[in-house]
């Protein structure tokens, strides 16, 4: 591939982090009314609550145990208003991508980090609750181990210092961390945490003096002040700087004023500001996605461990740019497309220059309609990421797309089915195309309809394969019943059964692939419902997809012709 696409496929993969929004131009949400009274915070508490309830439990675990101290309030709130668990999916794996140092390398080194300071500090933090709960984790996963500590699990006698005051007191259990550096906050940071109740769990805290044991004693612990009799004890909680020490001695003064006490520590206590932003990617994405590109995946199981993932894309033809030579008009995309894991790791690349050509006669004609693209790959089952990436070469304009692409696990010893797909073209090819070129699912060329919508003239093609059929024991051949049904508003509208008779036998896995005439289906929404029954088994599954029906013809998109790259 030129090194041209190379440096195209970078550039976009590093500011394309975030999904596009699905809603072109007319679909977006008016413009809001800035007089309009903004939320009180108990109504955005009630509200959170709300969509907190609407998650998963492993979504519920991932916000509240696993990130909740490196994310923003910005990208918590983004979660929560997530509508679909696919989209939750994706914005795992933008969090984890806008913290790698190099988006583009299969290793996270962040990530990883993160999931062992998580593990460090419910080993060593824990109190009662997990480690990572308490301030001390809260501290270590934010900023990691410090340069140094001072630790003190028993308390004991302390000398205090003169800008506390001075002289000698008994403490509780206390801790002292510093960090020469913190990004965004500055040089020699100390982080004191106290245990006043000796239960072991230490609270961060902005006075030096919290861990005075001997605070409350009278005639105990007494600072120097309060010994030459210059203050006494009540005057340590008269104090207008925040702390509870006793006045510094001679021109000793606090290194911080209260103000600046509480400023750092607001910031020490919440994620370091070089993290980037989601909305600065979001716009990025808007402005480089000029290619509208629908997309569908399917799944077919290969053998126990692998599944053939058909990738199907679709795009408009007036999104494209056509050049005219002798009466033809041309246009020409180069698309990249690439799987990872949730950590990074490629698994999967693909890459294509595809042409569309008309002749002048259908050139107009031809904007009507949509160009297919698709190609098959083999992943285990498992959650990743896909990324793909088109470019029309006369233009430059892109079309980028991110999506989680999940694939499912199959079952080895149960009844269990593919996806179920909806097409517009079902044909059988030559034995020597099987299993080859763009649309063939083993012995069948097999087109999508990604809008789904099919027009009275049409016929609807269902595709479906069924795995671990059971085989009788003395025939040897299967004994299953498929049933058809088309639902209208939950009321059945067709129905129809086929047995193993009618089934093509192809041992524990059987193909059904069949064209529907829907002329006798008014304009309107409808369910297809497929149920296949093993009958020596008694088990059974049930797979279904939407489907529209459109009084006018509906224009079929044209199957992209695919040059192969040099």
């Amino acid at each position: 591939m030129r090194c041209w696409f190379y440096r195209l496929v970078l550039v976009v993969f590093v500011a394309s982090s975030l999904w596009p929004r699905p809603s072109s131009a007319q679909d977006q949400p008016a413009p809001r009314d800035n007089s309009a009274k903004p939320q009180s915070a108990k109504d955005v508490k009630k509200r959170d609550k709300k969509l907190m309830k609407e998650l998963t439990l492993d979504d519920t675990n991932w916000l509240l145990n696993e990130v909740p101290d490196i994310i923003t309030e910005a990208e918590r709130r983004a979660f929560l208003e997530l509508g679909t668990q696919e989209e939750r999916e994706q914005f795992k794996e933008i969090i984890w991508r806008n913290r790698n140092p190099d988006p583009e390398s299969p290793v996270n080194p962040v990530r990883e980090e993160h999931y062992r300071r998580l593990a460090y500090a419910d080993e060593h933090f824990a109190s009662g609750i997990p480690g990572r709960k308490t301030d001390r984790g809260h501290i270590y996963i934010i900023w990691g181990p410090p340069d140094e500590i001072e630790s003190h699990p028993a308390g004991g006698t302390y000398d205090r210092p003169l800008e506390q005051g001075g002289g000698t007191t008994t403490t509780y259990p206390w801790e002292l961390w510093r960090y020469r550096h913190l990004v965004g906050i500055g040089e020699n940071i100390e982080i004191e945490f106290v245990d006043p109740t000796g239960s072991g769990e230490y609270h961060i805290t902005s006075d030096p003096c919290e861990k005075d044991a001997l605070s409350h004693v009278p005639g105990a612990g007494s600072t120097l002040s309060e010994i030459l009799g210059r203050s006494s004890k009540a005057d340590r909680y008269s104090n207008s700087n925040g702390t509870t020490c006793g006045p510094p001695l001679g021109s000793q003064s606090a290194s911080l004023n209260e103000f600046d006490r509480v400023d750092r520590n607001f910031r020490v206590l919440r994620p370091p500001e070089r993290f980037r932003d989601l909305e600065e990617k979001v716009s990025s994405r808007i402005v480089q996605s000029q290619i509208h590109i629908e997309y569908r995946s399917d799944f077919l199981r290969v053998t126990s461990n692998t599944v053939l993932v058909p990738i199907t894309v679709q795009l408009p033809n007036r999104d494209l740019t056509f050049q005219t030579n002798q009466g033809v008009h041309s246009a020409v995309l180069n698309l990249y497309g690439r799987v990872t894991t949730l950590g990074g790791v490629v698994v999967q690349t693909f890459e294509d220059v595809i042409s569309r050509d008309f002749p002048d006669s259908l050139f107009q004609s031809s904007l009507n309609l949509s160009s297919i693209y698709q190609k098959s790959v083999p992943l285990r089952s498992g959650l990743y990421r896909l990324d793909l990436v088109v470019k029309d070469t006369v233009s430059g304009n892109l079309g980028v797309f991110t999506t989680a692409l999940r694939v499912p696990r199959f079952e080895d010893d149960k009844l269990d089915a593919s996806s179920l797909i909806l097409a517009d073209q079902i044909e059988a090819v030559p034995s020597s195309q099987t299993g080859t070129g763009q649309f063939v699912l083993n012995s069948y060329k097999v087109r999508p309809r990604l809008s789904r919508e099919f027009s009275s003239t049409d016929k609807l093609g269902i595709f479906l394969q069924l795995y671990n059929l059971k085989l009788d024991e003395t025939s040897h051949k299967t004994n299953v019943s498929v049933a058809y049904r088309i639902t209208k508003d939950q009321q059945e509208i067709w129905r129809a059964v086929e047995t193993a008779d009618h089934l093509h036998q192809g041992g524990e896995q059987l193909t059904i692939e069949r064209l529907i005439p829907v002329a006798s289906l008014v304009p309107g929404r409808y369910t297809i419902e497929v149920t296949a029954i093993d009958l020596l088994t008694n088990d059974t599954v049930i797979r279904t997809a939407d489907f529209t029906v459109k009084s006018a013809p509906a224009a079929k998109p044209a199957a992209i012709d695919r040059t192969p790259t040099s």
